[in-house]
Parts: structure tokens; sequence; C-alpha cells
């Protein structure tokens, strides 16, 4: 039976606020309750099926974070003094678990788990944004142990925030200068200019284009834009949503390939805040933070103190590389029965 299901449970007591960083201008998330969530070593996986979390029955279950960082029920540990301003973390926490299996990942759990998640996080933004209070609705995907994933079960993770990341609010910032000089989409214009060299473009079908940004900070970094200027998850079709399922399953089959072994990385669905921000692009971005098979990417001294990324190499060769992968990976999912529903692109 499919079932994609909600399950209620008792959250750890503890502070939850927000401490303003004046030198930045963002806040920062303090969570005392997540100090004390468990670890890999955890004897019972609580994602695998008949754990007191998932029950019994489902291939896809919408979870709420047992040690959320955010809660409807925050408390602060303090009080706000002068420019430390301390606010309560009003907000949530999710995990979407995307397959019973303990082992594996996006390209191989079925398709239709794939197009069932992403329908879960479109669900997910369109009832929390309905709140006057939360601003904006975060999905992304941690995996593997090199990123810190504290749980090895294959899940996401949906974070509801009383403000909108500074990330986001940067990308839409140039979003909104672009439109304002050329009065087009900032979005649009990058996928025009990856065509137009081509020697980035990944993967391509009919609703979104994956290539190695021009611009990229990790190795084998990858974004996959929507064709159809789309701002948000909520406004995808049922196509659209099989369609980005695909391309993210390919990407993910790619990574996999790539050397031989699972690769961990970063997956970050960026969209439009609830409220305002007109004319924001649907994009998801993967930061892989290998460089090597036996070498990882170091943010370091200059990427965190001065928010300057180096990169080795050039991304044409990281494309080159990563186009070889696609390849395999696409041929090899079509003998386990699963066909892409576009094209590894090459020119």
């Amino acid at each position: 039976m499919n079932i994609v299901g909600t399950v209620e449970l008792n959250f750890v007591e503890g502070y939850n606020e927000l401490r303003w960083n004046p030198l930045l201008g963002c806040w920062v998330i303090v969570s005392s309750g997540r100090a004390v969530r468990p670890w890999r070593e955890a004897e019972k996986c609580p994602f695998c099926p008949g754990s007191e979390e998932t029950g019994y029955g489902w291939d896809v279950v919408l979870l709420d974070n047992k040690y959320p960082a955010l809660r409807r029920d925050a408390k602060v540990s303090r009080q706000s003094l002068d420019l430390y301003r301390v606010e309560r973390a009003y907000g949530g926490a999710k995990v979407v678990v995307e397959t019973p299996s303990h082992e594996g990942d996006l390209d191989t759990i079925p398709a239709e788990n794939l197009v069932k998640y992403i329908g879960i996080l479109a669900r997910v933004a369109e009832e929390e944004c309905r709140d006057p209070a939360v601003e904006y609705v975060l999905p992304f995907r941690n995996k593997g142990e090199v990123i810190g994933v504290s749980l090895t079960h294959p899940h996401s993770q949906i974070y509801i925030l009383p403000f909108v990341p500074p990330r986001v609010r940067r990308e839409y910032e140039m979003m909104r200068q672009h439109r304002a000089e050329r009065g087009r989409c900032l979005l649009c214009d990058v996928l025009d200019l990856e065509y137009e060299e081509g020697s980035r473009v990944l993967y391509e079908n009919s609703g979104f284009t994956a290539f190695l940004p021009f611009f990229a900070m990790w190795p084998y970094e990858v974004h996959i834009y929507s064709r159809r200027h789309v701002e948000s998850l909520i406004e995808l079709s049922a196509d659209e949503r099989a369609l980005l399922a695909d391309a993210i399953k390919v990407i993910v089959a790619g990574y996999n390939t790539l050397f031989g072994f699972s690769l961990p990385y970063m997956m970050i669905f960026h969209q439009r805040p609830c409220r305002g921000y007109e004319g924001f692009h649907l994009h998801v971005e993967f930061y892989p933070v290998h460089r090597t098979a036996d070498k990882l990417k170091y943010a370091a001294g200059i990427e965190w103190g001065g928010w300057v990324f180096t990169y080795d190499g050039l991304p044409e060769e990281k494309a080159g590389e990563l186009r070889g992968a696609l390849a395999r990976a696409v041929e090899k999912m079509r003998e386990q029965g699963y066909i892409a529903m576009g094209k590894v692109y090459s020119r």
C-alpha cells in the first residue's frame, strides 16, 4: 500500500531562539535541545518501517523532526540587550523519508517515490506559507558522513523559517537588479548563456536543465533550473514534478558513478519566499564536497573568513568528467529498467 503520511511526535524540551549577528545582519538559530539528538550508532534506525516514528505501510513519509531547530512553541533563554537581539525561533522542522529501504539514494529509489517526494515539498511549502509569521520554506538534503549526517537512512529535511535566508535574499537582489537593468530574468539569461557556450550543460529534459555553473564554487557543483519561468515548487504541474524528479535522479546517479562510490553531497531547493519577491526563479543546487576520489574540498580560511571561494581546475573540465559519468549512469539505469526522460548533453 502506498501512503504518504504525517506523524506527530513529542518534542525534546529546550530553548529555540534566534540571535542577531550585527556584523553580518542575519539571524543565527540557537537550539539547545538538538545537542542530545541520536547519532549514527543508534541501535535501531528511527526511519525504518516498524519504528515508533514511521510505523508500517508507507513508501514516502513526512515526519515532524523530533529535535527541531525551530518550533511553534519556542522559548528563549534570555532577553535582548542593546545590539544583542534575541527572538523566538518560531517555525518548524520536518523530515521526509523517501524510501522504506535503509540503504540507497535518490537514484535508486523508485521514480514514483521521488515524484511523491517533490509533491510533499510543494504541499508543505503551500501549507506553511499560510502562517503569516512564516517567511520561507527551505527543503534540503544532506548525504554522507563527511557532510555530518547523523542518521544514514535516506531522508531530507524542511526548515520552516520566520525570516528569508541571507543567501536567498542576495540571490533575489541580484535578480531584481538584473531585471531593472535588462528587463529580463537573471536565471533565464544564465541558462541561455550556458547553452550558448555549451561546455558545462550536463543534462536536459523538456522541463529542466542541469549544468555545472560558470561561477561554480564547489568542484562538481550542479544547478538544475526550470526551463519555464517558475517561482516555487507550488507552481509546478504534475508533469513538471515528474521532470524535476527525473533530472534529480539522473544527476545523483551521475554523482554516484563519478568515482565509483556513493558520493556525499548537499542538495538545496531555492524557491520564492512566502510573500513578495516576485520574479524569483526556482532552482536546485548541489554541493558535493569531493574534488577527487580521495580528496575533499574544504571551505577554509579564504572561504569562511572572506566568503571568497577558490576553484582548483576549470569548471569546463569538471563538467566533462560529469558528462562521462552521467552517460554511464543513464545507460546503467536503462539496463535496470528506468528510461531517462531527457538526454545527456554533448556538443
